[in-house]
């Protein structure tokens, strides 16, 4: 539109117009309109998302389980060996700093705020509602409970879209968006109005699922500062923190991907296992090692069931508000962290990618969890307690970590150590956040002007500091019942993506040749038969075809007509000179 056009280049804009604007534009309306009438846009949301969790809860755990089977199968097919990228190319990242960009990007302020506060809350409230509370046994399921929502099923609804960003981002060179995912589906229609609502619908479902966790984020960073300094947990201070880790994120992303997020997310892994080898050091050492141990066979026992178990019988509602909100919320927020585990994945073949994203990760997540929930829970059955009290008790789920810390020596100097990890974390989910909407609304890789990709951190910590502060708790809900809402196209869009994936790659590869099996001749008497199983196999001649992107929309200047021409005289010289067959006669 000729208006849109002039407002981007008054802007000195580098982006896609249509896609930039409204995105921004309903992102903006949205916070405006929820502060003007909180309830109303609580009531809305809150009976879609009701009805959504009570009557398609199962769709959710049936989709996340099918998504892993479906990541796992195709990595041990054929198609496992497939590069993300050319067939020459090699990873940029080292397995260390991939692995580090990889974990800081993903869920690490995630693991800081729920490592103690979630299997807390099973153990004092057994979701299956079958063992004793505050048990060992009730210990068990919480940890399998723990594990099986920051395992496997998390990983995945990264790993599915980040998978296929990255096959056709890298493989046929379209724009890093979400609708070039279904370039083989839609062909050039990723570039008309169908594929701009795709983009726009998952620039938004970032926005706000991001948006939320910085707001647990600033609640935590609160929490563990009014603990330490009795700093009052209020409106306006978390306004203040939100701002500082804004303008933190801002100066990251300034810097760009390898001086900013890359030094950043070092520094943040490093930080992190230093807290984990900290608590193992000085806490009950033997017992987090035993538990660390048989935490991988919890969840290896666990992980079969709890990946169907919809609770059928019971039916107490405990699944809609924790495992059926975890999967909406995250696949909410899945394009940014596919499109990012994309970019540093470039080069790695599909195996690799299934492997590191499920792997990796994965095994730092069941560490982390076990070491922390289980020096929970020994402070709950061996210790002085106080952790249910506060968490379940008083519902203080932000202060839960430093309650936590509590508990272990140098609790001042530790706990602000954990308040500068949680930070750290929160500005390197924000400014790759950024980095990757950018991507996301030009269209493009290439560096756009530094006040354009500082457009979207703004709007990230305009969108929770709103949310969080000028609404209360209810515009938080209001957040949280529209991210369940969104979420659910976006699971719709993941089974359609793993299609589209098959077909591109089937599409790239071309069909397998029939099988030249020897012409065996009719034979009724043992000496005819033995005679013919000493008749030569016939030679097998495989040729190969170069198959073009097909719907891609490349308009590479590529003379495919000569490369074939060429590469038929090749074969031809070739055969010559071994003095093979003349193809058109061989099978």
């Amino acid at each position: 539109m000729p208006i849109l056009q002039r407002a981007h280049d008054a802007l000195r804009l580098r982006t896609s117009p249509g896609i930039f604007f409204a995105s921004a534009a309903v992102a903006i309306l949205f916070v405006v309109v929820t502060i003007a009438f909180t309830g109303a846009v609580d009531e809305i949301f809150s009976t879609a998302s009701t009805w959504i969790m009570t009557n398609l809860g199962w769709f959710y755990i049936l989709g996340v389980t099918t998504f892993l089977l479906f990541l796992v199968g195709i990595a041990l097919t054929r198609y496992g060996r497939v590069r993300l990228g050319g067939d020459d190319e090699r990873p940029e990242h080292s397995n260390i700093t991939w692995f580090s960009m990889l974990f800081a990007a993903g869920i690490g302020t995630i693991l800081m705020f729920w490592a103690v506060a979630e299997p807390i809350s099973h153990f004092a409230n057994p979701p299956m509602q079958d063992v004793e509370p505050r048990s060992v046994e009730a210990a068990q399921e919480a940890m399998g409970f723990a594990l099986y929502h920051f395992g496997l099923h998390t990983w995945t609804i990264f790993a599915l879209p980040g998978l296929c960003f990255g096959y056709f981002i890298y493989k046929r060179h379209l724009p890093p968006r979400v609708s070039s995912i279904f370039a083989p589906i839609l062909g050039v229609r990723i570039y008309g109005p169908i594929g701009h609502a795709i983009d726009v619908l998952a620039i938004l479902g970032t926005v706000f699922g991001v948006a939320t966790s910085v707001g647990l984020g600033t609640l935590q960073i609160n929490a563990g500062l009014a603990q330490l300094f009795d700093l009052e947990e209020s409106g306006f201070i978390q306004i203040g923190l939100i701002a500082i880790v804004t303008v933190m994120a801002g100066v990251s992303v300034a810097l760009g991907l390898d001086k900013g997020i890359k030094r950043l997310s070092n520094l943040n892994i490093g930080m992190a296992v230093g807290l984990l080898v900290f608590v193992l050091v000085t806490g009950p050492s033997l017992f987090l090692l035993k538990g660390m141990i048989e935490s991988v066979g919890i969840y290896a026992e666990a992980l079969p069931r709890l990946a169907f178990w919809n609770d059928t019988f019971a039916s107490s509602g405990w699944q809609n508000t924790w495992t059926v909100f975890y999967w909406a919320w995250t696949i909410t927020w899945s394009p940014f962290v596919g499109i990012f585990i994309a970019r540093i994945s470039r080069g790695r073949t599909i195996r690799e990618f299934v492997g590191g994203v499920l792997g990796l990760p994965v095994l730092f997540s069941v560490i982390w969890f076990s070491i922390f929930g289980m020096g929970s829970f020994d402070i709950e059955l061996n210790g002085e307690g106080g952790l249910v009290e506060r968490v379940v008790g008083d519902g203080d789920i932000p202060g839960a970590l430093f309650e936590f810390l509590g508990h272990f020596p140098f609790t001042g100097f530790v706990s602000f150590i954990a308040i500068v990890l949680v930070v750290i974390f929160f500005v390197t989910s924000v400014d790759s956040t950024a980095m990757v909407l950018d991507m996301m609304a030009s269209g493009h890789e290439e560096k756009a002007p530094i006040h354009q990709r500082l457009f979207w951190a703004i709007l990230m910590g305009l969108v929770a500091s709103t949310m969080l502060v000028a609404t209360g708790k209810d515009g938080l809900d209001a957040l949280q019942q529209l991210i369940t809402v969104v979420g659910l196209p976006f699971f719709v869009m993941g089974f359609v993506m793993m299609y589209s994936l098959v077909r591109g790659i089937r599409e790239d590869l071309g069909e397998r040749p029939e099988p030249v099996t020897r012409q065996w001749p009719q034979v009724h008497t043992a000496e005819a038969l033995a005679a013919a199983e000493e008749l030569p196999a016939p030679e097998v001649v495989v040729v190969t075809h170069a198959i073009p992107d097909v719907g891609s929309g490349n308009t590479d200047d590529v003379d495919h007509d000569n490369e074939d021409h060429d590469s038929g005289e090749q074969d031809d010289e070739d055969r010559a000179e071994s003095g093979a067959e003349d193809p058109s006669e061989t099978r």
